[in-house]
């Protein structure tokens, strides 16, 4: 008899392999798939496909809506809906099989608070981004966090992306870069003149060897990684957390009460796009969204836009009528 356990091991091996999703995503998806597995078997003492029933998944549903793990912390409805995509991916990939199971548009997920975008306005831009040249710190750190700060903002980077780009990943005389994003999905990014002017300073102000666009200068970072390599030359790259503390040391610098992270800058950037007549389709691609559902997230800036479109478009009758 096929064993639930083992299928769901066998689809974490496919979606790796034929899906071609990061280890992140498999230890994800892992995580979800074993907490679901384990209550089949707790629930009902079985461990095959044709246990998940409609009324299983239900009780399963309830189980996630009322869990608390050991420090007291419920899952949000983000996470419980997380939880439901991965069975309804084992679902697919067990359909595909032929294998008898419930069908997967059965799993209906639960509906999700309407998300609030934060982004900075005008003013608050220009203070952030002009905060680590007023900072005192030497020059290459300030010309390093001046160009993340404008690279950030210029073409809506996750910072995961960023920390990850190359040198040898930008092509400054073009203005573009070559990014791989989530699920490995590659796309090219376009650089700002400004953010640009910051990078090539920047670089002609390094003089190690690192292959990562952005380099850690912290000293004992850089001692730690000379004594693993046995090289004076050999620096690290940052890492999200280290962008992220950046950030919000500049914000507070900058005297913005509000909070700011790499991603604000990421939703800065598609507003901007958006207030100066950027489609959300063309917005989308930028993004690097696999889904136009999830660019909608910006409607607080198209709906404005289409106040004005109506108000100048759309008249109750003409002349004589």
């Amino acid at each position: 008899m096929l064993q639930l356990d083992k299928l769901a091991a066998e689809f974490l091996d496919h979606l790796e392999i034929e899906k071609n999703r990061s280890l992140l995503t498999r230890r994800n998806y892992e995580l979800y798939l074993r907490r679901f597995v384990d209550f089949i078997k707790r629930a009902y003492k079985k461990n095959n496909p044709d246990a998940i029933t409609f009324d299983a998944v239900r009780a399963y549903r309830l189980w996630l809506h009322r869990f608390v793990d050991a420090q007291g912390n419920a899952l949000s409805a983000a996470t419980q809906n997380y939880h439901l995509i991965a069975l309804r991916s084992l679902l697919k990939y067990l359909s595909k099989r032929e294998i008898k199971s419930l069908a997967a548009e059965r799993v209906e997920l639960g509906k999700m608070p309407e998300r609030h975008v934060s982004f900075l306005s005008g003013d608050e831009l220009a203070r952030f981004l002009n905060a680590p040249l007023h900072a005192d710190q030497s020059e290459s750190l300030a010309a390093r966090d001046k160009a993340i700060l404008e690279l950030l903002f210029s073409t809506g980077l996750r910072v995961s992306e960023l920390v990850g780009l190359k040198r040898d990943d930008v092509e400054l005389s073009r203005g573009e870069i070559g990014v791989v994003g989530k699920g490995r999905k590659r796309r090219v990014v376009f650089v700002s003149d400004e953010a640009r002017q910051w990078v090539k300073k920047y670089l002609g102000l390094r003089r190690d060897m690192s292959p990562f666009l952005f380099a850690n200068q912290d000293r004992a970072a850089a001692t730690r990684e000379k004594k693993k390599s046995g090289s004076a030359e050999a620096v690290e790259g940052l890492t999200p957390r280290s962008v992220q503390r950046m950030v919000e040391k500049y914000a507070r610098e900058a005297g913005i009460m509000k909070t700011v992270t790499p991603h604000v800058l990421r939703h800065s950037f598609a507003t901007d796009l958006l207030h100066n007549g950027a489609d959300i389709r063309s917005v989308q691609v930028m993004l690097g969204h696999s889904s136009i559902t999830t660019t909608q997230v910006y409607t607080h800036v198209t709906d404005p836009q289409l106040k004005k479109i109506h108000q100048k478009f759309h008249h109750r009758g003409q002349a004589g009528d």
